[in-house]
């Protein structure tokens, strides 16, 4: 069985819905790390100039991983949106960055 897509918008009132219940912060996060055999490729194009794509990979991965968290945390609190998502990222170490998605779980009518 499927379950229905989470709508998910970083407004705080989808357009034509109204929200009927706030059911509280949903949340998600991960902690990823640079790959050695990546951080050297990426050492090399920094050298050259353009995009590290190495690291647009990282971080993508990393965006998704955390969105699927936030979704998870607010299907747990019966869900069916999630309004004002936004993405934060922090520094945690030299080779290590979280990423963090949040915003309001609720339901619509």
């Amino acid at each position: 069985m499927t379950s229905p897509a989470m709508l998910i918008v970083t407004v705080d009132a989808p357009p034509g819905r109204e929200v009927a219940t706030v059911l509280g912060l949903a949340k998600g996060s991960t902690v990823r790390a640079k790959h050695i055999g990546s951080d050297i490729v990426a050492s090399l194009r920094n050298l050259v100039g353009g995009e590290v794509k190495e690291y647009g990979a990282l971080l993508t991965g990393a965006r998704e991983q955390a969105i699927d968290r936030m979704v998870a945390d607010a299907r747990a609190m019966g869900a069916d949106a999630v309004v004002g998502m936004r993405l934060e990222t922090s520094h945690i170490a030299q080779a290590a960055s979280e990423v963090v998605a949040y915003g309001t779980a609720v339901t619509l009518r």
